[in-house]
């Protein structure tokens, strides 16, 4: 007997009520085995998917083996191979073998990672992820890391920091009294910042509407200059949202300067870095993010370029106190508990969840520190090569500088051509990219963040999006 207990004899038939996980684990099997195959896109609609998985519910329940076997044969249809190699849609990262390994084990020890007495193996983990995760960015040491949902909710996280702190400041306790009475308090942000961060403003009372925007150039990036003059409007405790990595171009806001600014006008830097903040690993591209450490929070996606399951995004507090403050839960059945232990929820809103740093934490180890720069650096060339490949024809026009693994593309210089050549190619397999508009204009907008993606898949995607824009 080991000295966690009796270990499992797999010389004997499993205990026939646990035989469904061995099922899901070869179904599993059989749909990744088709990743790098199989047409990208979803082949049925709305219509037949609700046909084969809408049905009354039994009285009597089923048996659980039929319903795994069948919940995969419908859903079949409907499952789009965003974990594959050419989709390029969304910035959809895949899922590493090794952490979709560790998000099963994740939900079978099932463990309650909001604090550390129900989950203390999983919540050392994180605690250990949430190093590595600095120490890879670049982050300050001390810095507060919490495990959320997305980029949504990470946002959420930061900019409740970034409030309790700047409120704190001017005399005012908001997690006490809310914000009725409160000192005024406002939001800047670029005109091409992700519509997270306007709804994390809405949650937070902030009002999205409110948001104070700077105009931003033809990549998308903050002008510096306007935000220099927006912030000596007035003087009162306020927020500025930078970008690293506009959602279409992939284009940096001018970090160093911002956070200069920042700093003469006592606001606070919250940095959206959804996929652009994993640049910081990569000594090739590092500088994209200059000055990027000297900011107050950051926001980013594990399930983007580092390639784990959803969920997994990460919120990252300069004072790891305000995070706290903003984030914590007391109640008389929960211990007393200080920094030295690792609870979850002193650093995410979540009073109870799973464990997402696990997968990270697997992911982080598999691929090291060169595997993940590696990583980040062979989706970035891939997106140049697609690019260069793409502009070489005619009547194809890529209109970003592709500084990262964002490529814009416009054809014929029209918005029905190129919605065309969009619906075409979603519909013909081969890839998977999404329709969107900047600056006014309708755009075909090429992803490129899976650790599947080979120089074959680039070509092969380029030659289906000539094709289709020959057809358009």
């Amino acid at each position: 007997m080991s000295a966690g207990g009796p270990r499992a004899d797999y010389s004997q038939p499993m205990d026939p009520r646990y035989e469904v996980l061995g099922d899901a684990a070869r179904l599993a099997g059989e749909f990744v085995d088709t990743l790098p195959s199989r047409a990208v896109g979803a082949r049925a609609d709305l219509d037949e998917l609700r046909s084969r998985l809408d049905r009354p519910l039994s009285d009597g329940g089923e048996d659980p083996r039929a319903v795994l076997e069948q919940l995969a044969r419908d859903v079949e249809p409907g499952l789009v191979a965003s974990a594959g190699p050419r989709y390029f849609g969304f910035v959809i990262g895949g899922a590493l073998p090794v952490a979709v390994a560790a998000d099963w084990l994740t939900s079978a020890w099932d463990q309650n990672t909001g604090g550390y007495p129900p989950a203390p193996a999983l919540s050392v983990i994180e605690e250990v992820a949430a190093r590595w995760v600095r120490e890879l960015l670049g982050l300050p040491s001390g810095c507060g890391i919490g495990f959320v949902t997305g980029c949504q909710m990470a946002h959420f996280t930061c900019l409740a920091a970034a409030r309790h702190a700047v409120l704190r400041d001017a005399g005012w306790d908001v997690e006490a009294d809310g914000l009725q009475g409160a000192p005024p308090l406002r939001v800047i942000a670029g005109e091409q910042a992700h519509v997270t961060v306007g709804v994390a403003c809405r949650m937070l009372g902030l009002g999205q509407e409110r948001v104070r925007t700077v105009s931003a150039d033809d990549q998308g990036r903050m002008l510096a200059a306007e935000l220099e003059s927006v912030l000596a409007e007035e003087k009162v405790p306020t927020i500025v949202c930078a970008q690293a990595g506009e959602i279409n171009t992939g284009a940096f806001d001018p970090i160093a300067a911002i956070v200069d600014r920042c700093r003469a006008h006592g606001a606070w830097c919250h940095i959206d870095g959804a996929f652009g903040l994993w640049a910081a690993v990569s000594p090739k591209r590092r500088a994209l993010l200059d000055g990027f450490e000297r900011a107050d929070s950051w926001a980013t996606d594990g399930h983007k370029w580092l390639n784990v399951p959803y969920d997994c995004g990460i919120a990252a507090v300069a004072d790891a106190g305000a995070q706290r403050e903003a984030m914590t839960s007391t109640s008389a059945y929960i211990p007393a508990h200080d920094e030295e232990v690792p609870w979850g929820f002193d650093w995410s809103p979540e009073f109870s969840r799973r464990a997402r740093g696990v997968p990270l934490y697997a992911a982080l180890r598999a691929l090291g520190r060169g595997g993940t720069a590696e990583l980040i650096d062979r989706c970035c060339d891939h997106a140049q090569r697609i690019a260069e490949r793409l502009r070489q024809a005619d009547g194809v026009e890529v209109l970003n500088d592709v500084a990262l693994n964002q490529v814009l593309v416009r054809f014929a210089d029209s918005d029905e051509v190129t919605d065309a050549v969009v619906e075409r190619v979603q519909r013909e397999g081969t890839c998977w990219l999404s329709g969107s508009n900047f600056r006014g204009r309708t755009v075909m907008r090429i992803s490129i963040v899976g650790w599947q993606t080979t120089t074959d898949d680039i070509e092969r995607s380029a030659e289906a999006i000539l094709r289709s824009a020959e057809n358009a």
